[in-house]
């Protein structure tokens, strides 16, 4: 158990020092990697930045991820096909949520960033964090989102996941970096013992603070 997000962040850092001095940049999908993302950048002196990554959701079951939508030009979708197939999702359900998703990620960049662009992470180490992994969908969006962007190498880490969902998404990162892999994973939230919902706030004031870690891209 994870005491909450900032504990888990401190331990994910732990296993992740030797990357410290591989010109680093952590980018967190929000909202609840941006704790453990914060941790891992002060860990690392490295910046941190976000991916931002929606889920699809089914028609009429929002929690039920049919796919994942991330943030780039063109955006990266990523879809749970078997899911699909089965619930029969029409494709202009599809091209609705897809263009709903994109239209607020674009939001969130604004108010978390103030629209500040990406940092550029080429020739660098991304890494790439949450709070944990259930079913992977958002995570492969965002870890391929990342590989378009040219860095040297894209490391997936996270507190917790799922087995079957980290075992899937190893061949989306050239290393892989998580410190509990249990067999009766249900949720993220039950191997915490504070799990809160964050809002913008939380997340620009994080992001606020990481500044202090290092210098932003390019330096």
């Amino acid at each position: 158990m994870f005491r909450d997000r900032n504990d888990a962040g401190r331990r994910l850092a732990k296993s992740l020092l030797s990357y410290g001095d591989r010109r680093p940049v952590v980018l967190a999908l929000p909202r609840g990697g941006v704790p453990v993302g914060f941790e891992v950048a002060r860990a690392l002196h490295a910046p941190l930045d976000l991916v931002l990554v929606r889920k699809l959701g089914a028609p009429h079951w929002e929690e039920l991820a049919i796919g994942a939508l991330a943030e780039g030009e063109p955006p990266e979708r990523v879809l749970n096909e078997d899911v699909v197939h089965s619930l029969r999702v029409p494709p202009e359900y599809l091209e609705t949520a897809t263009e709903t998703a994109r239209r607020e990620i674009e939001r969130r960049r604004a108010v978390w960033l103030a629209g500040r662009a990406p940092i550029d992470v080429r020739g660098r180490t991304a890494i790439v964090v949450d709070d944990g992994i259930a079913t992977g969908a958002t995570m492969r969006a965002a870890l391929r989102a990342t590989r378009r962007r040219g860095p040297d190498q894209v490391v997936l880490a996270v507190p917790v996941a799922a087995p079957h969902a980290l075992a899937e998404l190893r061949a989306e990162a050239d290393a892989c970096v998580c410190l509990e892999t249990p067999v009766d994973f249900e949720a993220v939230g039950q191997f915490y013992v504070r799990f809160p919902q964050l809002d913008d706030e939380d997340v620009t004031k994080l992001l606020a603070q990481s500044a202090a870690f290092a210098p932003a891209a390019g330096h």
